[in-house]
C-alpha cells in the first residue's frame, strides 16, 4: 500500500507579509519556508502508519506543484522520513490548476491513499483535497481526525459539530486532514537530514490545465489601534467608548 502525501510550501508564521505590483503579487523577497503545518501534521500520520507492522504501508511520497525554490522544503519532508518526492514543475496559479495538475500525476502513478492538509496556511482556499477526489473519481473524506488501518479494513474518523462521524472506506481515497491526525509533527532527526541527501527527488513537467481564477488585489488587515486602559469604576466611560468610537453597541 502506498500513501501520497500533497505538501504545500508556505511561509513561516512569523513572516511580515508584504506585497508588489500593486498589491497583486506575494513579495517573497527574504521569506523564510516551511511545510505547510498540516501537511506536515499528516505527513507524521503516514509515517506512523508505515512504522506500524500491522498494515501494508510500504511507501510515502509527498508531492508539490511548484518551482524549484520548494525543494528545500521537500528536502525536509524526505528527512522526516517520506520515502520520494515528486515536484510538478509548475506556478501554483490556482488551488484547480494545483489539484489538476496532482491528479494528472496519480493517472499515472496510482497510491491507495492520499493525504491533503485541510488548507494551507498562506491562501486559506481549504480546496486542494475536495478537488483531487472529483478529478479522480475517488472517495474524499473531509475534516479528517484518525485514520487507522487492520488489512483491507479501514477506519476514518472525522470532526463534526459537538462530535465524531466514524466512517469506514476503501481505497483509493482522498483524506482531508486537519488537527488531531497526529500529536505533534515530527522533526527531522541528524540521520535523516543525512538520509535525504540520498533520497529520489523527482521533477515532472507541468500538464497543459486551464486556470480558473486570478488574483487582482491583496489587501492587509488594519493595523490595531494603541490599547486604552479604562478604570474599573470608570463605567460610563467605557460605555462611551464602545459605543461612540469601537461603534460595536
Amino acid at each position: 500500500m502506498k500513501i501520497l502525501v500533497c505538501i504545500s510550501n508556505v511561509p513561516d508564521t512569523t513572516t511580515k507579509v508584504k506585497f508588489k505590483e500593486g498589491d497583486s503579487l506575494f513579495d517573497d523577497s527574504g521569506v523564510q519556508w516551511i511545510i505547510n503545518p498540516w501537511d506536515e501534521l499528516a505527513l507524521t500520520r503516514a509515517m506512523e502508519l508505515k512504522e506500524d507492522a500491522g498494515n501494508s504501508v510500504n511507501e510515502i511520497c509527498v508531492i508539490h506543484v511548484g518551482g524549484a525554490s520548494a525543494d528545500a522544503t521537500l528536502r525536509k519532508a524526505l528527512a522526516i522520513g517520506a520515502d520520494k518526492a515528486v515536484r510538478i514543475d509548475a506556478c501554483p496559479a490556482d488551488a484547480y490548476h494545483v489539484a489538476g495538475q496532482i491528479a494528472e500525476y496519480l493517472k499515472e502513478n496510482p497510491f491507495e491513499i492520499i493525504f491533503s492538509g485541510i488548507e494551507s496556511s498562506d491562501y486559506n482556499g481549504s480546496s486542494v483535497g475536495a478537488m483531487i477526489a472529483e478529478f479522480m473519481d475517488y472517495p474524499g473524506i473531509s475534516s479528517v481526525t484518525s485514520v487507522n488501518l487492520d488489512d483491507d479494513d479501514i477506519q476514518v474518523n472525522r470532526a463534526i459539530p459537538g462530535g465524531k462521524q466514524v466512517l469506514k472506506t476503501e481505497t483509493p481515497f482522498v483524506a482531508v486532514v486537519q488537527k488531531g491526525i497526529a500529536m505533534e509533527p515530527r522533526i527531522p532527526s541528524m540521520r535523516g537530514i543525512m538520509m535525504a541527501r540520498k533520497k529520489p527527488l523527482e521533477v515532472k513537467p507541468a500538464a497543459e490545465l486551464e486556470v480558473l481564477t486570478e488574483s487582482i488585489k491583496f489587501e492587509l488587515p488594519q493595523e490595531k489601534g494603541a490599547c486604552k486602559m479604562i478604570d474599573s469604576e470608570s463605567a460610563e466611560q467605557l460605555v462611551d467608548l464602545l459605543k461612540n468610537e469601537a461603534k460595536v453597541l
